[in-house]
Formats: C-alpha cells, sequence, structure tokens
C-alpha cells in the first residue's frame, strides 16, 4: 500500500524497499546523476564555500564539547594481499549508556568539513557516529580527501566516479564492524548518506543484512543502467532487510524522477520504504539548509546596491526554504533514530 501525505509542504510517501547492486556500471550510472549538479547555495554570501571546506562548519565543530578523533581501520579486502587503510572520523556522545552507531556516507565532495560537523550533531543527538573518507589512500601522497583535492579543481569528483564500488562496500563493512565493536556502542548500527553518499547507502543496504535502517538523503536508487531510462534495479531492491528512509527536495527532478519506479518496485517486493519529499527545497538541503543565514549587501551605489539586493533576495529565500526543509528532516530523522 502506497499512503501519500501532504502536510505543511511536505509530501510523505509510505511503502516499502531494499537498495544497489555493485556492478560498474549500475555505480557509474549513480555517479553520473550527481556529479551534474549543483547544491543548493549554503554561504552566508553567494558562492562563498568550496565544495570541501565550510568555515562555519569547522569553526562549529571546534566549539563542541564531544569527545572527536580520527582513527585509521585497517582490514585485507577479499583476495587481496595487502592491507587497505581508512580514516574515519569519530565523535561520541555524552550519555551513560551504550548507544547505537551511525556510519554517515560522505557526498559527493568527500571528507567536508560539514559532513564532519553533522557527526558531531548526531553525537548530539545521543549516537556514536563515525564518517569514513572513502578517498582515503587515493590521494597523490597517499591521503584522502584533501590530498586528492591537490590535483586540481575536479579531481575529488573524477576520483569518487573511479572509486570501484566493491572497495566502497569493504571499506563500510570495516567501518561498520569496528564502530559495532567499540565499548560505547550497542552493536546497532544505521547509515545515512547525502548526494552521492545518499546512493552509497541504498547500495551499501543492499549489501548489509546487519543494518537496522538506512537514511538516504537525496540519494538515487540501485539502477541497472544509464540515465535517462534509469531503469530501477529490482534484484539488488530484493536483497534489502533494513527499513530505508528517503529525504528528497522538492525542487530536485533529476533524482525524484526515480522515486517513482522506486516506490512500485518497494510495493511489489513488500520492502519497506518511507519516502519523503520536502517542498521548496534544493539539493543538499541539509548542508544549504545547516549554514549561517546570508547576509544583507551594503548600500552605496545605486546600480550595484539593486544588483546586490537582488541577488541577496533570492539567497535568502533559497536559504529560508532549505532551512525549513532541513529543520524539519531533522526532527523526523531524529524521531526515526529513536525507533532503532
Amino acid at each position: 500500500m502506497i499512503l501519500v501525505r501532504r502536510r505543511s509542504g511536505v509530501v510523505v510517501l509510505v511503502l516499502s524497499l531494499s537498495l544497489f547492486s555493485g556492478c560498474a556500471q549500475v555505480h557509474q550510472a549513480h555517479f553520473n546523476l550527481h556529479m551534474d549538479h549543483n547544491h543548493a547555495t549554503s554561504a552566508t554570501s553567494p558562492g562563498a564555500d568550496s565544495d570541501m571546506t565550510q568555515d562555519w562548519a569547522k569553526q562549529r565543530l571546534a566549539k563542541s564539547p564531544r569527545h572527536q578523533e580520527w582513527v585509521k581501520i585497517k582490514y585485507k579486502p577479499v583476495g587481496g594481499t595487502t592491507e587497505r587503510e581508512v580514516s574515519a572520523f569519530v565523535v561520541y556522545p555524552e550519555v551513560k549508556t551504550k548507544a547505537t552507531a551511525i556510519v554517515v556516507i560522505h557526498e559527493i565532495f568527500g571528507m567536508s568539513d560539514w559532513i564532519q560537523n553533522l557527526t558531531d550533531q548526531l553525537a548530539e543527538a545521543g549516537y556514536v557516529a563515525i564518517a569514513p573518507d572513502l578517498l582515503s589512500g587515493m590521494g597523490p601522497n597517499g591521503g584522502g580527501t584533501s590530498d586528492v583535492a591537490t590535483v586540481g579543481s575536479t579531481a575529488i569528483g573524477v576520483a569518487i566516479r573511479d572509486l570501484p564500488p566493491d572497495q566502497i562496500t569493504a571499506d563500510l563493512n570495516a567501518i561498520a564492524d569496528y564502530v559495532a565493536k567499540l565499548p560505547a556502542a550497542n552493536g546497532r548500527i544505521a547509515t545515512a548518506g547525502f548526494c552521492w553518499g545518499g546512493g552509497e547507502t541504498f547500495r551499501y543496504a543492499t549489501n548489509n543484512p546487519g543494518l537496522k535502517a538506512a537514511f538516504v538523503f537525496y540519494g538515487t536508487p540501485p539502477l541497472t543502467g544509464q540515465p535517462p531510462a534509469l531503469p530501477v534495479d529490482k534484484a539488488a531492491l530484493a536483497r534489502i532487510i533494513a527499513p530505508v528512509y528517503g529525504f528528497y527536495a522538492g525542487n530536485d527532478e533529476r533524482i525524484n524522477a526515480t522515486v517513482p519506479a522506486t516506490i512500485e518496485a518497494m510495493r511489489q517486493l513488500n520492502k519497506q520504504y518511507d519516502a519523503v519529499t520536502y517542498e521548496g527545497a534544493g539539493h543538499g538541503f541539509m548542508r544549504a539548509g545547516d549554514a549561517p543565514e546570508p547576509a544583507a549587501p551594503a548600500t552605496g551605489n545605486a546600480a550595484a546596491d539593486k544588483s546586490a539586493t537582488d541577488t541577496y533576495q533570492k539567497a535568502s529565500a533559497s536559504y529560508k526554504a532549505n532551512k525549513k526543509a532541513r529543520d524539519a528532516a531533522w526532527t523526523r530523522w531524529k524521531t526515526l533514530l529513536a525507533k532503532i
């Protein structure tokens, strides 16, 4: 059964789901959907932040009272002869009991300041949160996202595109195994991903039957081919055990075009898939709505003032829509997490 509700600008679709296959063709189709896009404006002035660096997020993180640490997790890939090392950012909640762990899968921009800040926010909400840098070891000097970025402006996107799906799965398995065994964790694990990471959250749910939930933020479902056909991979969806919760932006048809077929496939497979669309929001609203509000322009020159004011008004309207969506999504997310 599909239940559709509209409330306060939010479209709710309730049904069932499963996720992604690991073949290279599917990975490329998913990457193509996420490579050709812009996130919603998220800076205090339009375009002020880079994709990887958000000073406001870094400043918030520095003020956090919670314990944060970087860890290096080593594992030997199946069939491999050498160990692989994955760097991950971990934040612990200030609670008296063991907590559920959340594996955070970053955007197509790699390990950004915002992803680290979001990981801290999850810990603030009471969860052990861990965000792996899936570009670990991919840089020219053996480093991760920041090392890859030194190659050029498109290097991170290209490196994300070229990540072997099996390596991503193996990395996430190693991360999940590590965090589940931490003394502060209770053994229950959920995943959450954004943009490219949302699609990888879908895919990982098809490969890890032990997940308690998968939270997909504006990510694509498993696909069997290239756009524009966007055929949903029902064989992959059939492997899902955990409930999957989708968070989508109203102004994001590039991603939303995949939702109806996913809904139908999930209905046929009797899998749990609860999708909510936040009207007025743009792709990347969780980051954009988390940023500081755009600053009003200075005045002094009539012609320049009009242009700056027009730009500011558009940025302000976009920010308000994204913040509304982000706040609603965050409330929903915490409610769902509490049920795990």
